[in-house]
């Protein structure tokens, strides 16, 4: 019941948040909860299936990219283009998938291969003038809820909180399903789980092709917040390692870690800009961001959001 109640007052809080908070702090509210989404689109794949992908940047921007082209070539509403946008994504997926895992490729060597696919992508991005090529893509600023553009930072959170949430509800549903379950099965002992009955090439073709989906969905939030795309940032490794870094620092494998993670990183972020504005400190926020991701690597190897759960319930 204590759980129950404490899951209630964390919603009205951020509910409420908005309406009580000032308007930087809203937008820092915003990116936390943007962030923890990404973060359990991640979680699915390299968290729950161990299939660590260094290349969501890829169907980040694909998801950016098309809601964003179908908007501004063929009028297209990007509420109806960010579903395109995942559909790509998720297509794009799938080769990559079965090479990957038809070949056998984990660990390090997934890793590498997601993180060049990635790179292909960027690169044929970057080369095709109706994205914008090297210029980018400029979304023109015309206040209209139907084009997902809002005259104010509040409903881009509640945007924000509703992905998080059904990202988070995802998550914790895929968990206790049976493709869940074989996906744990398969992080722990993928033999042990193929001589049990587990089909790991399907299960883990489609943890990818719902990971590559979602992750599409987000990047259409962005691009509608930010009103620039350019495929250096958008599609670069930086964006694929700030994708990761939530549910590392925050326990991947677990619902409660990319929230976890995004909060941490979240509120460093926000309280070293403040606490450190000046010129001639740029790059202290990496710095610190650096400290805490190697702080919790050694003493909290699973992750912060486990050892806050086990000392809740060690608690007297």
């Amino acid at each position: 019941m204590s759980r129950r109640i404490g899951a209630a007052a964390a919603a009205v809080a951020l509910l409420l948040f908005p309406l009580v908070a000032p308007g930087d702090w809203v937008n820092e509210g915003l990116f936390i909860l943007y962030f923890a989404y990404l973060g359990q689109c991640w979680n699915i794949l390299g968290g729950y299936a161990g299939q660590p992908s260094l290349g969501h940047a890829a169907f980040f921007g694909i998801g950016a990219y098309t809601a964003a082209a179908l908007h501004l070539h063929a009028g297209v509403s990007p509420f109806l283009g960010m579903w395109v946008g995942a559909a790509l994504a998720a297509a794009l997926s799938l080769p990559v998938g079965i090479l990957s895992f038809r070949f056998g490729l984990r660990g390090s060597y997934f890793l590498l291969m997601t993180l060049a696919v990635a790179e292909i992508t960027r690169l044929v991005v970057l080369h095709l003038d109706f994205l914008g090529g090297f210029q980018g893509l400029f979304i023109p600023f015309r206040q209209d809820p139907l084009n997902y553009q809002f005259g104010s930072v509040t409903p881009y959170y509640y945007v924000a909180l509703t992905l998080a949430a059904a990202g988070s509800l995802v998550v914790a549903g895929l968990e206790r399903s049976r493709l869940g379950m074989a996906l744990m099965a398969i992080r722990e002992d993928e033999e042990a789980a193929e001589a049990l009955g587990v089909d790991a090439f399907r299960c883990k073709l489609q943890a990818f092709a719902l990971s590559a989906a979602l992750t599409a969905l987000g990047g259409t939030f962005y691009a509608y917040r930010i009103l620039h795309l350019h495929p250096d940032p958008v599609m670069g490794v930086e964006q694929s390692v700030e994708i990761i870094l939530r549910p590392i620092i925050g326990g991947s494998g677990t619902v409660a870690g990319p929230v976890v993670g995004a909060l941490l990183l979240g509120i460093l972020g926000a309280v070293s800009r403040r606490a450190l504005p000046l010129g001639g400190t740029a790059g202290a926020q990496l710095i610190l961001y650096g400290v805490l991701l190697v702080t919790v690597v050694l003493f909290l190897p699973q992750g912060a959001a486990p050892a806050l759960a086990r000392r809740l319930r060690h608690r007297p």
